[in-house]
């Protein structure tokens, strides 16, 4: 079983999101979608509700954002 960072998708409140995408990445996407639905037992998510929770983890795990906001004194965004 592949070790992925994110988990389940939660079901939320849908979000519409426009941008474009370069074509290798949103396989990519789909392909992320493909092998979490599979490990999670479910049929694949939306490509697009992975770039919001992938953009989350990004952002919580890059050090060096955190400690410049945590220098910068900046409030941490409401979850």
């Amino acid at each position: 079983m592949a070790k992925l960072k994110l988990g389940p998708i939660v079901d939320d409140k849908p979000v519409k999101v426009t941008m474009e995408l370069p074509a290798s990445l949103h396989r990519d996407l789909v392909a992320y979608a493909e092998i979490l639905g599979r490990e999670a037992g479910q049929p694949s998510a939306d490509p697009v509700r992975l770039i919001v929770p992938m953009l989350e983890r990004f952002i919580a795990t890059d050090r060096g954002f955190v400690a410049a906001r945590r220098l910068k004194g900046s409030p941490r965004s409401p979850e």
